[in-house]
């Protein structure tokens, strides 16, 4: 996008959030928009660029919003290590695969497609690849 945006032009996004990764990325994108002279416009919370006023609610805004989702992070990790102590966070539980054999050996005999065995061992059909 920097590479085609010329001065005069506008940038809209639905919500900055989703422009960048970090407060550092989307201060450093905005500021090369804005030096290419190229308004910035953030539709869900309604700041412009092109003002002081609105530079500064999004500095703010911006930071708060990694705030959070450094906070959201902090906690989920708390929350899985917690899990993990009392034994409840196992992960995905695992596919019984008994007749995988049988399985395999009809479709590699042509006797059932790829898409009707992987729903015989409950595994999805780009999981269970035969041939």
């Amino acid at each position: 996008m920097l590479d085609f945006v010329r001065e005069g032009d506008t940038v809209v996004v639905k919500s900055y959030s989703r422009l960048a990764h970090s407060t550092k990325d989307l201060l450093d994108l905005v500021e090369k928009l804005n030096q290419k002279k190229v308004q910035f416009i953030s539709q869900k919370e309604n700041i412009d660029t092109s003002t002081p006023q609105g530079r500064l609610m999004f500095t703010m805004f911006a930071g708060l919003a990694q705030f959070e989702r450094e906070c959201l992070l902090q906690r989920q990790r708390e929350d899985i290590e917690i899990a993990k102590q009392q034994g409840k966070n196992k992960g995905r539980p695992k596919k019984s695969l008994d007749n995988f054999t049988e399985q395999y050996t009809s479709v590699k005999n042509d006797e059932i497609s790829i898409s009707k065995a992987s729903k015989l061992l409950g595994v999805s059909r780009s999981t269970f690849t035969a041939k």
